[in-house]
């Protein structure tokens, strides 16, 4: 792992506009062109990610794809 820190800022508590700071960082250009460019980091057990990774194997897609999906499924965008 890198050295290199990348600063965060503070969550507003109770501030109705939350929302709004938490799309802020979609707008942001880091040179990527990819659809999938925001990172999501997720502790999970060994013994999940051993399920998840079998599971994505048997349907032919990888992890992150699988993943994307489930994910889609469980929270469709509202301004479709």
């Amino acid at each position: 792992m890198s050295g290199k820190r990348i600063g965060i800022g503070a969550r507003p508590l109770a501030d109705p506009q939350a929302e709004t700071w938490i799309r802020q960082g979609a707008g942001i250009n880091n040179g990527k062109v990819e659809r999938y460019s925001a990172r999501l980091t997720l502790d999970v057990t060994p013994a999940l990610r051993t399920r998840i990774k079998l599971a994505a194997f048997d349907r032919g897609v990888t992890m992150a794809e699988m993943l994307r999906e489930v994910l889609e499924q469980q929270f469709p965008d509202a301004t479709v």
